[in-house]
């Protein structure tokens, strides 16, 4: 039997790679400009780490996560029918998203000690979710995010915006078919109150709910706002809304936000049923869509302020925001606007080989023009000049070097232009000089 990839993955190479490491690089040259600095954490994690930090009623942690076992403990795991009784340390899962992990990071390696500044740390990595396999919705995908650990001031929060659509239009994308929703979910002084209001509506028109929503009723009451059952969306229209039961401070908090980002020309939506869909958020939360062409999977990124998220993983209190932005999504609406992130494929510098006793001298000028920072490619086959010049192309040379009885003889190589087929011989000893000055960009490594 033929082996497949897992359903909902998929092989990143060619264009889709480019494509990847392009967005990544954008991301780089963007966020370093706010200060930001790159984190790799592990793939696998504590399952309690996401329990803490994303939330026992959120369906990433009821129905998606991905469990790690060991061949042992899961040996004992089917032979019992349970993992209770493994220690928290065997209880592992495929991370599903990337905040909960980077807070634990900080809170092991101390990345904010006591009144030290702020921290701020991107990543992009592949996440998992056993979710129903569709367009833009993998099990395996892959996230950029950007995290900040160590301030409350609603200037960062509009920094983080910031910087978030300040990527979207590095990327290329058309500004005015991406739309930017803002809301505030409160704190714990004015949530709690709000949460009882809109457990009691949910109780209330319960007739009217799905199941889902009425177990999230006595768990976390605003998941319902999220719901994608579109008659809770009808009823949830009319249900309380936060920004009516903002207590004074989150209040002022969410109106300077708004404030800098109009200073700023940042042009956004408020939504006031925008939660979320992580327990972890606090006050600021915002979510960026793509309008246009592609469908249910519009959402391209989005985050909010999770201040009580380091004392869930075992910290000390310290302010967080941060968001994610999908790369599977982004490609979507890359394509639909007609972008190509990925560009053309590298070129490179062909070594030809016109006759085998001359084997030895290409396997030398591959190696001299490498060591110049040339990206160099040769035939390994034995085949014919006329073949090898094809395979050139197929490799998208824009130089063919040719070495040849007559040009070692000589001290020199053939040097050929792949498209205007125009030809000059060059000394040995000059061949990296005069290619290095000669060569576009994508051909030095």
């Amino acid at each position: 039997m033929q082996a497949k990839k897992p359903e909902g993955t998929e092989d990143l190479f060619g264009a889709r790679m480019r494509a990847w490491e392009a967005m990544q690089a954008i991301a780089r040259r963007i966020f370093s400009r706010y200060g930001f600095d790159a984190i790799e954490t592990p793939t696998m994690e504590q399952v309690d780490v996401f329990v803490h930090g994303i939330g026992q009623s959120t369906d990433v942690v009821r129905k998606e996560m991905f469990r790690v076992f060991s061949g042992a403990n899961f040996a004992n795991v089917l032979e019992s029918g349970t993992e209770k009784g493994l220690k928290p340390s065997k209880r592992l899962a495929l991370r599903p998203e990337g905040t909960a992990g980077f807070v634990r990071a900080a809170v092991e390696n101390t990345f904010v000690p006591q009144g030290g500044a702020p921290v701020k740390m991107w990543y992009a990595a592949p996440m998992f979710r056993g979710e129903r396999v569709q367009k833009g919705r993998l099990r395996q995908f892959h996230q950029i995010g950007a995290e900040v650990l160590g301030a409350s001031d609603s200037a960062l929060d509009a920094e983080v915006i910031i910087m978030l659509m300040d990527f979207y239009a590095a990327l290329g994308l058309d500004m005015t078919r991406v739309r930017l929703r803002i809301n505030s979910m409160g704190d714990p002084a004015c949530r709690p109150a709000y949460r009882e209001q809109v457990r009691q509506f949910i109780l209330d028109h319960a007739d009217q709910m799905c199941d889902e929503c009425l177990i999230r009723a006595d768990i976390n009451p605003l998941r319902a706002f999220d719901c994608k059952n579109d008659a809770c969306r009808v009823v949830m229209e009319d249900a309380p809304k936060i920004v009516d039961a903002l207590c004074d401070e989150c209040a002022a908090h969410y109106a300077k936000v708004k404030q800098y980002l109009d200073e700023a020309g940042v042009a956004y939506e408020e939504d006031p049923t925008l939660v979320r869909g992580l327990d972890y958020y606090t006050r600021t939360v915002f979510e960026v869509e793509a309008l246009g062409g592609v469908g249910s999977q519009s959402a391209i990124g989005g985050g909010g302020r999770y201040d009580g998220l380091m004392e869930l993983e075992g910290g000390k209190p310290t302010p967080g925001i941060g968001f994610a932005v999908g790369f599977e999504r982004i490609m979507l609406v890359l394509e639909d606007q007609g972008i190509d992130l990925a560009g053309p494929a590298p070129s490179c510098i062909y070594v030809a080989c016109a006759d085998p006793s001359c084997r030895d001298a290409v396997f030398a000028t591959c190696l001299e023009l490498r060591r110049a920072g040339l990206r160099t490619e040769a035939d390994y086959q034995g085949r014919s000049l006329k073949s090898q010049f094809k395979q050139a192309d197929k490799h998208s040379a824009s130089t063919c070097v040719v070495i040849g009885p007559d040009e070692l003889a000589q001290g020199t190589v053939t040097v050929r232009d792949m498209k205007t087929h125009e030809q000059e011989p060059v000394a040995t000893g000059d061949l990296a000089s005069y290619l290095l000055a000669r060569v576009a960009p994508g051909e030095t490594l």
